[in-house]
Order: structure tokens, then C-alpha cells, then sequence
């Protein structure tokens, strides 16, 4: 049974910083592109970053590059995401995701998790 579990999520003022994890299992991890995929109240599935199976490629969304970092343990089979300079419109359920090929479609991913909150307000 795959299993995505996403945890790390929680309130933090502008400027602050917050640690997402993603455990996997039920699939072969380090075979999966690994994504983060955030959704703003009201708003559709926004594709955040991916990271290649062996974690040397990562791509980001021009509104987090600089500020987020993907990175993936195989070993642990466990992604994360490095949230830095957190601003309110980052606001939004964050969901890892995982692929058998690189891409920014939503459409694309066969695994997903429940997903964790991130609210960042004053």
C-alpha cells in the first residue's frame, strides 16, 4: 500500500522558516521524481519543485526559487522542503507528490499525500 506522509506544517510569521517532510513507503522511492505541490484556500494545485531520483536535479517555481530548497534522503526514503523568508501568499496545503518522470503537471503524479498546512501570518 503506498504511503505518502507529509508532516513539518504549521503557522510562522513573514520572514520565518518551516522544515516539510515527506515519508514514503509501499513504492520504490529512489525509482520516483519526488515533487511539492502546494493549494491556496480557493485557489487549483500549484506545482512548487521537483528533485530527480537520485536528488542531483531540482527544479523550483519562479515565486519560491531562492527561497525553498528540495532534498531527498533514499536511504530513509523521506523528501523535504526547506522553507526560508516565508511570505503570506506561501500560504497553502502542502502535498508531496511522486512521478515516474519529470514534469511540472499536476496531471502527471500517481502518488500523493494527505498533505500539511503552512499559514504564515503576523
Amino acid at each position: 500500500q503506498v504511503q505518502l506522509v507529509e508532516s513539518g506544517g504549521g503557522l510562522v510569521q513573514p520572514g520565518g522558516s518551516l522544515r516539510l517532510s515527506c515519508a514514503a513507503s509501499g513504492f520504490t522511492f529512489s525509482n520516483y521524481w519526488m515533487a511539492w505541490v502546494r493549494q491556496a484556500p480557493g485557489k487549483g494545485l500549484e506545482w512548487v519543485s521537483r528533485i530527480s531520483t537520485g536528488g542531483g536535479i531540482t527544479v523550483y517555481a519562479d515565486s519560491v526559487k531562492g527561497r525553498f530548497t528540495i532534498s531527498r534522503d533514499n536511504a530513509k526514503n523521506t523528501l523535504y522542503l526547506q522553507m526560508n523568508n516565508l511570505k503570506p501568499e506561501d500560504t497553502a496545503r502542502y502535498y508531496c507528490a511522486g512521478a515516474t518522470k519529470a514534469t511540472r503537471s499536476t496531471s502527471d503524479y500517481d502518488y500523493w499525500g494527505q498533505g500539511t498546512q503552512v499559514t504564515v501570518s503576523s
